[in-house]
């Protein structure tokens, strides 16, 4: 099982690009590795939204981890 992943921690390694209150997009800019497979990831966005549709991607591999607070996923 991951352990589980607080942005707080993260906060001096990862530029903040949107807030909306419920959901979120960082920049890693300090190699932090993902939570789930431990590979460094691009960005991470969150939601702490029901529903989330996402757009169509470049095909990059993504890892989703699902905590009690939001639903977390890491772009590699």
């Amino acid at each position: 099982m991951p352990e589980p992943f607080d942005v707080h921690d993260h906060r001096h390694e990862m530029k903040q690009l949107k807030d909306t209150g419920k959901t979120g997009l960082y920049d890693n800019r300090k190699d932090v590795p993902c939570p789930v497979c431990s590979d460094v990831f691009d960005r991470l966005f969150l939601t702490k939204k029901r529903g989330t549709t996402f757009p169509e991607n470049d095909g990059a591999r993504f890892c989703l981890l699902n905590q009690e607070d939001a639903l977390y996923l890491f772009r590699h």
